[in-house]
């Protein structure tokens, strides 16, 4: 139980930087991008192609990223400069992408048109070269002794990987937080609210839609070229369902911490898509579901997570006017006796 919740949190951290892209389009922007599903396979398999033609994994994340952020300008260029509607510019990118990703990975093969999956088991990658270090410095045989002795099982063979990316999801979250509240960012921000408003204040919104959408689609492909590295593999299916995955994370965290600011908001993001993947392992754990109901239950914690605040705002309000109609009652009660007790 314990190695499958620290899984899932691991994997929840990763999944996280693609959960704030996903936030930028769909809550900042108010842009339903479906690139998502094929950006997300375009980080992976640009950062594997690389990786295994032998160059440095950080070199191939940077280069994963910005594919990513080449991707996601393309489908805002379709959208502003074509006149395309948002959805279809989003869905006409992801089908595109789908074939562009099959020739980023061929290039791993001579003569190759295409390549579905690219194995990355005997590879080097950002989590391998940092757990080699980690290693080193004794901290997991001191972490698991000391759960072992609190009766702990089934302990992680390292801690390395879970830091790693905490760290790279902190400095993302900061980066990012620090971002919106720029000159830059406020006027995305206030694009999504009003196009018309900022327009009125001569900025250039189609610009600052594309920028959005390229940020976007940046970090998702670092999640995707990070989920490559983590899983030892890139395959050409491995987007699929992505935007929804993102929007479960969006929708989680919103309900359960709150959007009071934007860095709270950012925090709920990162926690939503935690959370989401431990659900997500502990409903595999149940004997009727498999690993083939993954996209049902995904479906289903949308719904619960879409369907639940609204049921619990609708109380809450019924509760607060119930609230009100009593102290009315109450006041009026008072003033009665008060009359009744001036006539006697």
């Amino acid at each position: 139980m314990f190695a499958a919740i620290f899984g899932s949190v691991e994997q929840g951290i990763i999944y996280a930087i693609m959960a704030l892209g996903v936030y930028l389009t769909f809550r900042v922007l108010d842009f339903p991008d479906l690139t998502v599903d094929g950006s997300f396979v375009t980080g992976a398999g640009t950062a594997a192609m690389m990786i295994v033609l032998g160059y440095h994994p950080v070199i191939a994340t940077i280069v994963a990223i910005i594919a990513g952020f080449i991707a996601g300008c393309i489908t805002g260029l379709l959208h502003t400069k074509g006149k395309i509607n948002p959805l279809l510019s989003g869905i006409l990118m992801m089908i595109a992408l789908y074939s562009i990703n099959l020739r980023i990975m061929g290039f791993t093969v001579e003569n190759s048109v295409g390549r579905p999956n690219i194995p990355l088991l005997n590879s080097e990658s950002l989590f391998t070269q940092f757990n080699n270090w980690w290693g080193s410095l004794g901290i997991d045989d001191a972490i698991n002794n000391f759960l072992s002795g609190m009766g702990v099982q089934s302990l992680p063979q390292t801690w390395g990987t879970i830091v790693v990316v905490l760290i790279i999801v902190i400095l993302i979250k900061l980066i990012f937080d620090r971002f919106l509240k720029t000159e830059v960012g406020l006027a995305i921000r206030a694009t999504g609210d009003n196009k018309k408003m900022i327009r009125s204040f001569s900025a250039n919104t189609d610009n600052l839609v594309i920028v959005g959408l390229g940020i976007s689609n940046a970090l998702v492909a670092f999640s995707g070229a990070l989920i490559a590295q983590y899983s030892k593999f890139a395959d050409i299916g491995m987007g699929i369902g992505m935007i929804v995955i993102g929007l479960a994370s969006v929708i989680i965290g919103e309900a359960i911490f709150g959007t009071k600011s934007i860095v709270r908001t950012t925090l709920a993001v990162i926690a939503g898509a935690i959370i989401y993947r431990i659900i997500l392992a502990m409903a595999l754990r149940i004997d009727l579901l498999d690993t083939g109901d993954m996209k049902l239950i995904t479906a289903l914690i949308v719904i619960i997570a879409l369907v639940l605040p609204n049921y619990f705002d609708k109380r809450r309000e019924k509760s607060r006017k119930a609230k009100r109609r009593a102290e009315r009652v109450a006041s009026a009660t008072i003033v009665t006796e008060q009359e009744g007790k001036n006539l006697a």
